[in-house]
């Protein structure tokens, strides 16, 4: 199946909030992906979508954001065991220790750290040193992390989030593995819980088969790293992408020997937006695999990552789904395209989660399942 070339991990500003997946069948085959495409008028709101109506959810869940309270609460206040964070690439107007401290002072368990050129930029010199400040800062401020490889623009100013593992020069792809490398030490550093990265889209004129060696061969050394710094890798599938959903993540697991360093990275949002399964369902299949969660509200086939009650998201099973499998990660808030009030989404998520948590079903935790993480 041919790929839309521009689609990319999120939308850049230029892409309109109603970029949109064209619904295939309920059931994937591994090698099958979904097109995207763009509206061709600014008259088609973000409720116009392709293919099926809402999603097996239904709306919100019951968990009102209009009662919402911003005050923050202190840390393991969450009546879950789950460990809530907030992405840096959704705080990106902040200065990095700004952000941090503004996640402790809201109750926040962690932070989705993406490395990026505002932040903690890791292709400029000193990157050691500056990683050793950022663990310090961490430590004092009580805050979790995992280690997120999406930014946009880092290696290429002009192709976002080019180049991948996928692309045709092997330079390239180069390029790219060696930025993951650097994310694996970054992350050993820091105490990480994991590192997240995904596949890249499938270039014109790339037929699949070719593809998926590219990114083995290319996730290869990655992986020997990750070893060594006893840290997991955590791949995401990404709507539009090679390695689009769970069906996706298996055929890499197996074509690479079933690594035990290779983990699943989970969006909720992208749960909702292409997998046959409702978002609980595909919590609890990639529960053996699970190694970081990202969370926001998003609509059936359509790519946008929403403020939390914005969507068609039923929240309370998810999380008492999340919490049964034994996960001890963070659950890490993905709203990059709202980073321009950043400081407000950070403010109204996290009270939202907790209450949408605290509407769970009581579940027993089965601590020890395979989804623990470090």
């Amino acid at each position: 199946m041919n790929r839309n070339p521009d689609t990319g991990l999120h939308q850049g500003p230029t892409a309109g909030p109603d970029q949109r997946l064209d619904q295939g069948p309920a059931q994937r085959g591994p090698h099958q992906g979904l097109t995207v495409g763009r509206s061709q008028g600014p008259d088609r709101g973000p409720d116009q979508r392709l293919g099926q109506g809402p999603g097996p959810n239904g709306h919100a869940g019951g968990v009102e954001t209009a009662a919402a309270d911003p005050r923050p609460e202190p840390h393991g206040a969450s009546p879950s065991a789950l460990r809530f964070g907030y992405g840096t690439n959704g705080l990106t107007d902040l200065r990095l220790d700004d952000a941090l401290a503004l996640l402790a002072d809201l109750g926040y368990d962690g932070v989705g750290l993406t490395l990026d050129h505002m932040h903690l930029d890791p292709l400029a010199p000193d990157l050691a040193a500056r990683t050793r400040r950022i663990a310090h800062r961490l430590d004092a401020l009580g805050l979790g992390v995992t280690v997120e490889t999406g930014a946009r623009y880092v290696l290429d100013p002009r192709r976002k989030h080019g180049p991948t593992l996928l692309d045709p020069d092997p330079e390239d792809r180069a390029r790219r593995t060696d930025l993951l490398v650097r994310a694996v030490r970054v992350a050993a550093d820091l105490g990480a819980h994991a590192v997240h990265c995904f596949s890249g889209v499938v270039q014109p004129g790339t037929d699949e088969d070719t593809a998926w060696k590219r990114l083995a061969e290319s996730l290869a050394p990655v992986l020997d790293a990750a070893a060594d710094a006893g840290v997991p890798l955590a791949v995401e599938p990404e709507p539009g992408h090679l390695l689009a959903c769970l069906a996706d993540f298996h055929v890499l697991r197996r074509a690479l020997g079933d690594p035990e360093n290779l983990g699943l990275t989970l969006d909720i949002g992208h749960c909702q937006c292409l997998e046959p399964l409702p978002p609980a369902d595909c919590v609890r299949e990639a529960a053996p695999w699970l190694r970081h969660v990202q969370i926001e509200d998003m609509r059936r086939g359509v790519h946008e990552h929403l403020p939390f009650g914005d969507g068609e998201i039923d929240f309370p099973p998810v999380l008492e789904a999340l919490a049964a499998t034994g996960y001890q990660g963070l659950t890490v808030v993905e709203l990059p395209r709202h980073s321009h009030a950043g400081p407000h989404f950070a403010e109204r998520s996290l009270p939202f989660l907790r209450r949408a948590a605290a509407a769970a079903p009581t579940t027993r935790n089965h601590r020890g399942e395979p989804s623990a993480t470090l």
